[in-house]
């Protein structure tokens, strides 16, 4: 291919970006007659925005982002649709050093078990209502994100109402840390690395990896809009099988090294090649006092299946919508949900038949609380929950 169609995607620093940084630097783009400049950005606002009005031909996307521009909540309605999951997991639950302590006090078990640390968290709360104290604040990337949603279907499941009981505050990826340190929150819920330069300034304790919370969760989508794919599909199929090409190069670990030298550079991630690598590997320092805490599924970029987009997902993630007041219940909504996630794009590019993990859950989401999730039944999923908006 030398045609060279130039294309523009936007990014956040964030190690979920790595198939789709990977792809352009090792010149998997290229090979396909792909030009593709790289935005980085720093907000999700921004991305969402620039692919929308199509200043972005594509982007590095929060699932729930794509979702909700499909329904058109909180903003304008603008179809998307995803070809290819560029992670699943890979969030984490980072807290203070003082929130840390108050959560092992207050705990009555494991503090590797998250409703151990759930109940915990409501005994805290309860405690500082009780002195007249403010509230903890937690900080997420975004209303419609994953970050969101991990942190509230943790805390609600220990007694703790999101809305009612803590602070919840948006805040770009990057600024996390600062944020932490600085004490203007007590806790934070985003990707890697951040969780683990946290970690690493000595400021924070990586309390839960989201895997723990839910086994499997889609995180981020290589997003077009819908109208977009449809007129340019031989386009949108190459960009895909760069991304394939990209994804099995990452989960090689004899590239792992490259590959974290790749994305450490200011212009692409902005962290030290040795964070990258731990997260790739699943290895992570998960306290100041150098404790390292291993999970082969901290985060999936292509292996098992994690690049195949997954409708049952999207449905997960509409239900917590509808949970958490920021969706009515419908079927039509349902439908348009489930419709951003296209595996049939997928395959359609890829040309390969994608083998199941065998570790994955039935239900594919795994969630450590409540029954399996039903994605054509969101109501019996609403109606397990005692918390909720809905």
């Amino acid at each position: 291919m030398t045609d060279g169609v130039k294309l523009r995607i936007g990014f956040i620093p964030l190690a979920d970006a790595t198939a789709l940084l990977v792809a352009v630097d090792k010149g998997f783009t290229a090979a396909e007659g792909l030009d593709i400049e790289l935005v980085r950005e720093v907000s999700w606002s921004n991305v969402r925005d620039k692919l929308n009005i199509g200043l972005f031909d594509a982007a590095h996307l929060i699932a729930p982002i794509a979702i909700a521009s499909s329904l058109g909540l909180g903003h304008i309605k603008v179809p998307i649709v995803a070809p290819f999951g560029l992670g699943v997991n890979g969030n984490a639950i980072t807290v203070s050093p003082a929130l840390q302590a108050q959560l092992a006090d207050a705990a009555d078990g494991n503090l590797r078990d998250p409703m151990v640390t759930a109940r915990a968290l409501a005994r805290v709360v309860a405690a500082r209502k009780a002195k007249g104290a403010e509230p903890l604040t937690f900080g997420m990337t975004f209303p419609f994100s994953t970050h969101n949603y991990h942190l509230r279907f943790w805390m609600a499941a220990g007694g703790v109402d999101p809305d009612e009981d803590v602070r919840l505050v948006v805040l770009p990826p990057p600024y996390m840390v600062d944020s932490l340190a600085s004490g203007h929150v007590d806790a934070f819920c985003v990707g890697a690395p951040w969780n683990s330069v946290a970690v690493d300034l000595g400021i924070g304790h990586i309390l839960h990896f989201v895997s723990e919370i839910l086994a499997r969760a889609t995180e981020k989508l290589l997003a077009v809009r819908q109208r977009w794919a449809e007129e340019n599909p031989d386009v949108l199929s190459r960009l895909v099988r760069a991304h394939q090409r990209a994804a099995d190069f990452v989960e090689d670990v004899n590239n792992r090294d490259e590959v974290a030298s790749l994305l450490a550079p200011a212009n692409r991630i902005g962290v030290a090649p040795e964070v990258i690598r731990r997260t790739l590997d699943g290895r992570l320092k998960v306290s100041p006092d150098g404790t390292f805490r291993n999970d082969d599924h901290y985060l999936l970029v292509g292996r098992g299946g994690a690049a195949r987009p997954d409708p049952a997902q999207a449905a997960w993630l509409y239900a917590q919508m509808v949970r958490w007041g920021q969706a009515p219940l419908s079927r039509e909504m349902l439908a348009a949900a489930k419709a951003v996630c296209r595996p049939d794009l997928y395959d359609a590019a890829s040309g390969v038949a994608t083998a199941p993990d065998p570790s994955a859950p039935a239900d594919h989401i795994g969630a450590f609380t409540g029954p399996a999730f039903d994605p054509d039944d969101i109501e019996a999923h609403l109606a397990a929950w005692t918390i909720r908006r809905s």
